[in-house]
Order: structure tokens, then C-alpha cells, then sequence
């Protein structure tokens, strides 16, 4: 039997799996198809884009899976995820069987779910109603997918699936450990649908990462989940308490078994957590500065910082609350580590047209950036969208009619954020002529080469030249856009130094460019040095050559 899994990449409030992610999703169902057995056959929606020839063989294929899903759509550099009009297109010649899965299914109208007539298209989550479809070709009994524990063997049993990423060995693994939330009360989110919080054991978790890891994976995040820091924790309290000594020993554990790991991230966190249990969250936080890696990020839902719209949309933490949890993060978190970056910073949501919005919304929501800034309090994220909607939540009723009144103040308030607020961050948090290491260059534009550190929200650093796709380079900083920086490879060669790269050092005024570039005269230039100060500066900090 000839079954292909079409991975079109899936972003939801707590699992990305676009490049250079790669979600949970297509390694479970390449585990359930091994288990059945059967040798499934893996590529990516943009691969296919590519490769006419491929798409077509496809055709002649028993059975297509499809995952795809944007319930929380942002701007991508490494790959473009499978929307609706493209999946209508996708397979014109009906010959295979086709399932549809992912979050996707959740936007499906009536209409648009009879133009997938010839798909199966399966609930989200989908793990259940799949395995029960694949008993019908699988010689073995299929286990019941009851309990977040049944996708263990299949997590490890998919794990090899990344080798056919078209990114592979640069690919980060979304790691599950427990599905649904405690909370379950926002209007907007499609967490609801998960129900209560299932738990997978650390075991299992455990024997997921090993796997990847001996299949050359050394790219983790553990950020499919809603709230990182209640893992393991006691659920029969509300919020769940945190356990700082399984974290502890979980974490360790990890290093024990992949000793190798290159970036370990989180994702989720939920603020209450931090303000309701601070003693425990501040070991956590400690554990997580202490054996993840630098870079990282706890992304945390604020989502409105009016009162009104907090009760009107039973969002879990108040402003203060989340001010908390800030601070907590940044007094452990914000010191510079080896790789550039702080060791650990908080990021925050927020999300327009949500119930009981007004002008005055967007006004508190700036105040309380303002009041992060002066209190110099650093961020590493600040994300701000649109409300998307979905079936069977509350948000339902409003509809984007609070987004379309207001589109012209979430405008000015995405302006003002990224011209006041993210600027001002990024200079505090990674000042000029610091060193970032070990980022991989992803994309060539004219002379500026787009390259990120691999980990969880990476940084954006255009660097000055043009470098080859996938080599590791490290930088220096030179400059600031609105949510990205600009470098130069570290350290420059004074000899083959271009006219860009000199004009981008800051300091380096036009008689250095004239006598480094246009004259070709080195030794003017280190005799120079030799009685300035700053100068000589700028030679150790960008060429790393004394004076």
C-alpha cells in the first residue's frame, strides 16, 4: 500500500510546525502508518510546490494525508503553509483515498466542506478517528486513542520521519507533554476543544526526544502545551500547582540522555501560574535558565490589558498579574549568555477584536508597554494580531465586526508598538557590536543575507554579504530595524572588507572606508589606530585584531 503524508504545516496557540518547526503531527502519523505496517512516504507542501513531476506521482498513490492549519497565522520565513483556496487545487485527479487533518478542519464552512467531497476530512484532534481508520489495512490490533499516553509508541516509532525534512538536520521538533487546558474560558481559543488537560509521562516524553535525537535531531522545543511550567504539576488544584523537583530531575534527565542537545526551548507559559505559585515558578524559572539553552522565551497570553475586556472574554490573568510574571522572569532571565542573547525573557500576546473592545483598549494596552520600558524591563516578543474566529467558541456571536470598526486604532497601535516600544527592547536587550553566534543563514536578498539563530522565536539578523543557505556564521551588531537587526560576519577580514560592510560598522567614518575599500591601504588604517582609542576599539570588536 502506497501512503504519502502531505505536510502542509500547522501554528496554533501551542504547536508550530512551520519550517524550521516541525510539528508533532506528521511524526505521530508516520509512527500509527509504521505500526500498521506500512512505509509511508513524507514530503512538504513546499516541496511539492517545487516538483511538478513528484505532486503527479502522488496521484497514483493509495492513500493522502493531509496536515494542515493556521489558527494563529503570522509571517514565515522558512517555508508557506497549505491555506484553503490551495488545498482546493491540491489533488485534481481523484484517485487516491485523501484524509484532511489539522486545525484546518475547525474553518471549514458547509460550502467549503462539500468542495472536499472526495477527502475524508477528520475532527481536530484527529489521533482517535485515524487510528480507527487505519485498523481496516493494519494486521495488528490498533490501540484505542484514549489518553495522551496511546501516542508514545508512535511518537517514538515516527521519530526517523524528520530525516525526510528537506531542512533536515536544521529542524526544530515540537515536543508534546500534555494536551488541553486547565482554563478553558477564553473566547477566542481553539484550546477549548482539547478539554481537559491530558498528561503524557515523562517516560514517554522522555523516549520521544531520545528517539529524535538518535535521529540526528538536536533542535528541541517543549512547547506543545498550554502551559509549561504546571508539567508534571498537581491538576486538582486551580491554577495547577508546579512541581520544581520533577521539572528538576526532567530536565536533567534529558542531558543525561542526549548530551549533544544544541538548543532546548519552551514555549507556553501562563502568567497566572507565576502570580499564583511565585516560589515554585521561581525555581522552575532557575531550572530552565539553568539547563536550557540561551535564547529562550516564555510566551505568555496577556492578550488585553483593559478590565473590561479580560471579564467580558474570561481571560485568565490580570495585568498586574502578568506584570509579575515579567518581572520574575527578567530577575533570573535577562543576563547576556554565550550565544548573544539573554538566557530567558518573557514574550507577550496581545490579540485585537475581542468582546467588550473599545478605543480606550488599545490606549491601556500601550500604557502598560510604556510602563515595562520604564520600569526597564525587557521583552523578547511582542506579538500582536487579529482576533481569527472559529466555530463553537464564544467569539463566535462578535465576528470580526469589533476588528473592522476598529482597524484604524490596531493600526496605530502596531505602529506605535514597533516604532517606540520594540525598537527601544531590541537596544537594551542586544546592544551594538555584540557577538550573536551560530546563526543560519536562510535567505539572500541584493547584498543582505537573512539569517536566525535556530530556536524558539528566533531573532532576525539581515547580514551584510551574501552567504551561502545553511551555513553557520557568527555576527556583530551593528544597527536596529523595528523587530530585526542588521550585522556583519565576525570577525571581517580587513583586507577583503566591501564598501557595505565598512559603511555598516558604526564609527567607521569615510576616510577608514576610503583607505580600507577604495585604497586598499591596511596599513594606513592600523597605523591610524595606533593613536586613537576608539578606533582600535572598532578593529578588536569587528576584525577581532589588536593594535
Amino acid at each position: 500500500m502506497k501512503v504519502a503524508i502531505i505536510d502542509g504545516y500547522v501554528d496554533e496557540p501551542s504547536c508550530l510546525g512551520v519550517p524550521p518547526y516541525i510539528s508533532p503531527y506528521p511524526r505521530y502519523i508516520y509512527g500509527m502508518l509504521k505500526f500498521a505496517g506500512i512505509n509511508p512516504f513524507y514530503v512538504t507542501i513546499d516541496t511539492l510546490r517545487q516538483n511538478y513531476r513528484l505532486k503527479k506521482s502522488l496521484y497514483d498513490f493509495d492513500l493522502l494525508i493531509v496536515i494542515a492549519g493556521m489558527a494563529v497565522p503570522g509571517k514565515y520565513l522558512g517555508g508557506t503553509p497549505l491555506g484553503l483556496k490551495e488545498l482546493f487545487a491540491l489533488f485534481p485527479v481523484n484517485r487516491a483515498e485523501k484524509i484532511l487533518v489539522g486545525p484546518i478542519v475547525l474553518e471549514l464552512t458547509e460550502k467549503e466542506t462539500k468542495k472536499l467531497e472526495d477527502y475524508l476530512v477528520l475532527d481536530f484532534p484527529f489521533e482517535e478517528e485515524l487510528l480507527a481508520y487505519l485498523q481496516r489495512y493494519s494486521h495488528r490490533e490498533m490501540p484505542e486513542g484514549r489518553g495522551r499516553d496511546v501516542i508514545n509508541r508512535f511518537a517514538v516509532l515516527g521519530a526517523e520521519v524528520i530525516r525526510h525534512h528537506p531542512d533536515f538536520p536544521n529542524i526544530i521538533c515540537e515536543i508534546e507533554t500534555y494536551r488541553g487546558c486547565y482554563w478553558r474560558q477564553c473566547s477566542f481559543c481553539i484550546e477549548r476543544i482539547h478539554g481537559n488537560p491530558s498528561m503524557r509521562s515523562p517516560e514517554g516524553v522522555l523516549a520521544e526526544i531520545e528517539a529524535l535525537y538518535r535521529n540526528g535531531c538536536r533542535f528541541f522545543r517543549l512547547g506543545n502545551q498550554t502551559d509549561f511550567f504546571t508539567y508534571m504539576g498537581d491538576f486538582s488544584k486551580e491554577p495547577p500547582e508546579p512541581n520544581p523537583e520533577k521539572m528538576k530531575e526532567f530536565h536533567r534527565e534529558i542531558w543525561r540522555r542526549c548530551p549533544g542537545i544544541k538548543t532546548l526551548h519552551l514555549d507556553n507559559v501562563n502568567p497566572k501560574t507565576i502570580a499564583e505559585y511565585p516560589e515554585e515558578s521561581k525555581d522552575i524559572i532557575k531550572t530552565v535558565v539553568i539547563y536550557q539553552t540561551p535564547g529562550n522565551i516564555a510566551a505568555m497570553g496577556l492578550e488585553s490589558a483593559d478590565e473590561r475586556v479580560i471579564e467580558k472574554n474570561n481571560l485568565a490573568a490580570s495585568p498586574e498579574e502578568v506584570m509579575e510574571a515579567v518581572e520574575m522572569i527578567n530577575r533570573y532571565g535577562r543576563f547576556a549568555s554565550y550565544n548573544g542573547l539573554p538566557y530567558f525573557l518573557p514574550g507577550l500576546n496581545f490579540v485585537a477584536g475581542l468582546k467588550g473592545e473599545k478605543r480606550e483598549t488599545y490606549e491601556l494596552n500601550y500604557e502598560f508597554l510604556e510602563r515595562i520600558v520604564e520600569e526597564n524591563l525587557l521583552l523578547r516578543r511582542i506579538n500582536i494580531r487579529q482576533v481569527k474566529v472559529f466555530r463553537a467558541t464564544p467569539m463566535e456571536t462578535i465576528g470580526d465586526r469589533l476588528l473592522k470598526k476598529h482597524r484604524k486604532y490596531f493600526r496605530l497601535f502596531k505602529e506605535k508598538v514597533r516604532r517606540n516600544i520594540d525598537r527601544l527592547i531590541l537596544q537594551k536587550m542586544i546592544p551594538v557590536g555584540r557577538k550573536m553566534t551560530e546563526l543560519r543563514c536562510e535567505q539572500k536578498e541584493n547584498n543582505i543575507t537573512f539569517a536566525r539563530q535556530i530556536g524558539t522565536y528566533p531573532l532576525l539578523v539581515g547580514v551584510i554579504g551574501t552567504h551561502e543557505r545553511n551555513s553557520f556564521i557568527d555576527v556583530r551588531i551593528t544597527g536596529y530595524g523595528r523587530r530585526s537587526i542588521t550585522a556583519v560576519k565576525y570577525p571581517l577580514s580587513i583586507e577583503n572588507l566591501t564598501k557595505d560592510e565598512a559603511k555598516a560598522i558604526p564609527g567607521f567614518g569615510r576616510q577608514l572606508v576610503e583607505k580600507a575599500v577604495l585604497e586598499k591601504n591596511f596599513e594606513a588604517v592600523l597605523k591610524m589606530a595606533e593613536s586613537s582609542k576608539e578606533l582600535r576599539k572598532l578593529l578588536k570588536v569587528y576584525f577581532d585584531i589588536d593594535v
